[in-house]
């Protein structure tokens, strides 16, 4: 059986990876638009190891990140790619905070995490000299890696277990005629099985397929400043807020980098082009395909002030650090540089929902991973498995 991939970031390179090693008689083809892998939302995160604190008891979310982390550390172990356990600490820093910081606490017993404290103030300290907050939560499962080598490490085991993996390969058309043919900028293919971990274009290729369940995938660009070294004191690991359980993103935070130096942020502001990383990018398809989206309005109708508020963060770099200054208060405005972005491919219901899960759809020859966004890179593993399972009928025939 043949089984193409569209999609070279670190999920589409773990569902290769993985289906090799369950399936090693499949003839396995992957592609990907750019010249080397995970060169979008696998390689423009701040590299962190989620160990399942936030995520519901239950969903899918909690069930692969805490499977995934231990997957991606003995990945990581076994290819020598860097990775430190370093240790989170969640900082309420309002009484307001207290209770959705105890309900943070309860849902990571219910989710299996080892070693959790509840922190007082003072116990805060202890591992954060420089954080304010009245309470908070120690997270000693979390940690930080190198995802970029990740993705090599990936792309190097597949090859040896005899896969096909071809950049420059953007697909620009889908056929399912009893099997696909594949029409792409390398050349055309044909595939029996289609597995789309297409990403930022992953709603794209899911229509191209046939199968449109009205799911969009909206781009929110999260933008970052970095401590400049000689203030990179004030964070010894991983600094974070608690967050708004309305939304799926965990706001500005501290994150000390694998290979040295502290990056402060994100926030989420829609951005002008999937894959627009500066303020300035546009795409005229990317904003039509937002704009024309009725389910974009409603979510701007439901969280006006949410939408403005980072929205003033990503304009006034005086905002952004007023942010920060609640988790570490030493903080200044002049102790920040420029740092990176990265964009969330974050999948909108047409209702204005922001999906939260992880959101898989099977088709007669096809699975299309429709939401993916973090914590999909430390989950990725697991998330490879669970897309195999879906198509484990067809890849059994």
């Amino acid at each position: 059986m043949k089984v193409a991939i569209i999609g070279g970031g670190i999920v589409g390179l773990a569902a290769g990876l993985r289906l090799l090693a369950r399936f090693p008689a499949i003839q396995l083809l992957l592609l990907e638009k750019e010249d080397g892998p995970g060169r979008h939302q696998s390689g423009h995160n701040s590299g962190v190891l989620h160990c399942g604190l936030y995520y519901k008891p239950g969903s899918k979310k909690a069930r692969m990140t805490v499977e995934g982390i231990r997957r991606m550390v003995e990945f990581c172990q076994r290819h020598n790619v860097p990775y430190e356990l370093c240790g989170k600490t969640v900082v309420a820093t309002e009484p307001s905070e207290i209770p959705r910081l105890l309900e943070l606490f309860e849902r990571g017993v219910a989710n299996g995490l080892r070693g959790l404290e509840l922190l007082e103030a003072e116990q805060i300290r202890e591992y954060e000299p420089h954080a304010a907050g009245l309470k908070g939560i120690r997270v000693p499962e979390e940690g930080i890696v190198d995802f970029p080598a990740v993705t090599q490490a990936m792309v190097a085991e597949i090859r040896e277990r005899g896969g096909e993996i071809r950049f420059s390969s953007k697909v620009t058309r889908l056929e399912d005629a009893h099997g696909w043919k594949i029409e792409s900028a390398s050349g055309e293919y044909e595939a029996d099985f289609l597995i789309n971990c297409a990403g930022l274009c992953c709603d794209r290729i899911s229509n191209m397929a046939g199968h449109g369940d009205g799911v969009r995938i909206v781009p929110f660009r999260g933008e970052y400043y970095r401590l400049k070294p000689e203030r990179e004191h004030l964070v010894r690991n991983l600094i974070y807020p608690v967050p708004d359980p309305k939304f799926p993103f965990l706001g500005v935070h501290f994150t000390r980098l694998i290979h040295g130096g502290v990056e402060a942020g994100p926030n989420a502001v829609l951005a002008f082009a999937r894959e627009g990383y500066r303020f300035r990018d546009f795409s005229v398809r990317d904003l039509m395909d937002t704009a024309t989206f009725g389910g974009f309005w409603r979510f701007l109708a439901r969280y006006p002030s949410m939408c403005w508020e980072e929205f003033h963060r990503s304009l006034s770099k005086a905002v952004f650090c007023r942010s920060l200054q609640r988790l570490v208060p030493e903080v200044q405005i002049d102790d920040l540089a420029p740092g990176g972005a990265g964009v969330r491919a974050q999948a909108l219901s047409p209702a204005g929902e922001l999906l939260q899960d992880f959101h898989f759809v099977r088709q007669a020859r096809a699975v299309h991973v429709l939401n993916a966004p973090s914590p999909a890179a430390t989950a990725s593993l697991a998330i490879a498995d669970e897309v195999i399972d879906l198509a484990r009928d067809a890849l059994e025939t």
